[in-house]
């Protein structure tokens, strides 16, 4: 028993040399969103968009070296031998009364023991991250009523403008934005050069990890996108490694064609699987974060779902994977998906290219486009490329990653 509490006792250390760790001064648009203080809370989002640096910084600012807070994570390998159940307890007869869990799903029974905790150390708070893929209602111990969750998405255009230059930008709301685009145009405009970056955000800015080595970023994207299939998803889904080599197979395939329009007939033969497991190989890599799919309006998201079109998640993947097909009209496509995902709902249209809540119609494109598609549509808006400035409903697409 005394081994056992010496070594509890050293995930304390393991505590303290995180938050001794050098962290990016900037803060993700999530953190002052979060309600610290509840008694559990999952915060998912896809692997590198910065969950942990926002639980260390956030453990840094409320409680510094107040040992009241720990701070663990489920892939190192000192936590290996306890169970969360275990070192709950340990930390609440300690005095502590905040408990972080990183990296969640790599512990097989998370659900169970985060459910027994919750009922038995009342006093507890605990906050746990997992992969985008969490389920958090699992049959054996439904954890839905229990938690509040939250999804961090990776950087929007605004984030990465405000890493880049060190100015300070708000968010807007897409209505907003909508009504009052030129006056925010000129309001950002006169703060920075808009097209000097949106380029390199496009190819290399979503992922925070950027800034630690630009020149190995995308070798480090190719590790993360392996990591997802290679280690993340096995811990969600029972699956063996050649259905991961098919749903690697896929996703490259994928990003050749974005955005693809699926034959699902066609392309379950191609990869030699039947039509259920090419519908699970979809879902898997859109609950990942790699793929984004453009639904019909009205249809609820499940397994099965026929997707009008697939989209790469973010533009950086297609540069990583396929950088050959990044053209000008995919990127700003996925660009607009990707942005106005984050907070609403996107649909396809038969009239544009996009549904937004089921409200706003918007038709992506360059310059000279006309409103000819859409003009007897309410509500219909054009997102226009290669301009700083619009004009009543034709607004500067870049606007669009200022929504977070």
């Amino acid at each position: 028993m005394l081994y056992t509490l010496f070594n509890l006792e050293k995930i304390y250390d393991i505590h303290q040399r995180f938050l001794q760790q050098k962290r990016p001064s900037f803060q993700r648009y999530l953190l002052p969103l979060i309600q610290w203080n509840d008694r559990l809370m999952a915060i998912k989002g896809a692997r590198g968009v910065g969950k942990t640096t926002m639980i260390l910084q956030h453990i840094e600012q409320k409680f510094g070296e107040n040992s009241n807070a720990l701070y663990v994570s489920m892939d190192n390998i000192a936590v290996k031998p306890y169970s969360i159940f275990d070192i709950a307890e340990y930390h609440v007869n300690r005095g502590g009364t905040h408990l972080f869990i990183d990296e969640v799903h790599k512990y097989a029974d998370w659900s169970r023991e985060l459910k027994s905790i919750y009922d038995l150390f009342p006093e507890l708070k605990v906050v746990f991250s997992g992969s985008s893929m969490l389920p958090i209602y699992k049959p054996n111990a439904d954890l839905s009523r229990r938690t509040t969750t939250y999804h961090l998405h990776g950087l929007s255009f605004r984030e990465y403008l405000i890493m880049e230059t060190g100015n300070s930008f708000d968010s807007y709301t897409l209505p907003f934005i909508l009504e009052n685009h030129i006056d925010l145009a000129k309001e950002i405009s006169a703060k920075v050069k808009v097209f000097d970056y949106l380029p390199s955000y496009l190819k290399y800015g979503y992922y925070p990890f950027y800034r630690d080595n630009p020149d190995q970023y995308v070798f480090r994207l190719e590790q993360v996108i392996n990591t997802i299939l290679d280690v993340d998803l096995p811990h969600m889904v029972e699956i063996n490694a050649v259905n991961i080599f098919k749903m690697k197979k896929l996703l490259y395939h994928l990003a050749t064609a974005v955005p693809f329009q699926p034959n699902i007939s066609k392309l379950a033969a191609s990869l030699e699987v039947n039509r259920n497991t090419l519908s699970s190989y979809i879902h898997y890599l859109h609950e990942a974060g790699l793929i984004h799919l453009l639904l019909d309006a009205g249809k609820s998201y499940s397994l099965f779902s026929k997707p009008e079109k697939v989209f790469l998640q973010n533009s950086n993947l297609l540069y990583a994977i396929s950088p050959e097909n990044a053209e000008k009209g995919t990127l700003r496509e996925m660009f607009f998906f990707n942005q106005l995902s984050a907070y609403h709902k996107v649909n396809f249209s038969p009239i544009g290219d996009f549904l937004i809540d089921e409200k706003w119609v918007f038709e992506v494109g360059g310059q000279p486009k006309k409103f000819d598609q859409i003009k007897n549509t309410k509500q219909s808006y054009l997102a226009i490329d290669d301009t700083i400035f619009g004009s009543k409903h034709k607004i500067p697409i870049w606007l669009f990653g200022f929504l977070y």
